[in-house]
Formats: C-alpha cells, structure tokens, sequence
C-alpha cells in the first residue's frame, strides 16, 4: 500500500488584508510550560505606549521549529546578502575635536 502523504502538499491561503502584512519592530516572548506567546509591536519614536500589532501563540515544539527555521532563513540571508550587523555589533565612531557654540 502506498503512502499518499508524501505526495500531499500543504497550501496556505493568503487573505488580501493578511497579505499586506503588519510592521512591528519589538517583540515581547513570554511562555508557560505549555505555550509560547508572541506579542509582536510596533515602537515609535517619543510614544510612551507600544501598541501590540498582533499576538502569536503556539506550543513549545512550535517555537523551536520557528527557531531552526528563522537560523536557516538569516544563514541562507546572508549567504546572499552579506552579514546583518546588530546595533551592539555596530561601532559607532565618536566624533573628536568638535567645540559647538550655543
């Protein structure tokens, strides 16, 4: 008997307003002993409140797939593209002798 599994492909359904996504730039991960939780915001600049933009839930094992799959999508990333440098990777060069006036 053959396994008809192997050949059965997953399709995702991608909504209009899903597909145009949503830019969140912090995200906040708390977990318990049974779930992992995402909560994805979106920080600006002289706001005192991050509005969360969406909240991700899923169980440990989920987490570490997304995990291996984040480490082989930024390798593959930066085969392509060239190291992706962090701030506190980055040296920032003070600037000498500068006297400003007031």
């Amino acid at each position: 008997m053959e396994n008809k599994n192997e050949d059965a492909q997953l399709q995702l359904e991608l909504n209009e307003q899903v597909a145009q996504g949503t830019y969140a730039n912090l995200v906040v991960i708390t977990h318990s002993s049974s779930e992992f939780v995402l909560d994805f915001a979106q920080v600006l600049p002289g706001m005192p409140k991050a509005p969360v933009k969406s909240r991700i839930i899923m169980a440990p094992e989920h987490a570490k797939r997304l995990l291996y799959a984040l480490e082989e999508n930024l390798r593959k990333y930066e085969e392509m593209f060239g190291k992706i440098r962090t701030m506190d990777e980055q040296s920032i060069n003070p600037v000498l002798d500068i006297k400003g006036e007031a």
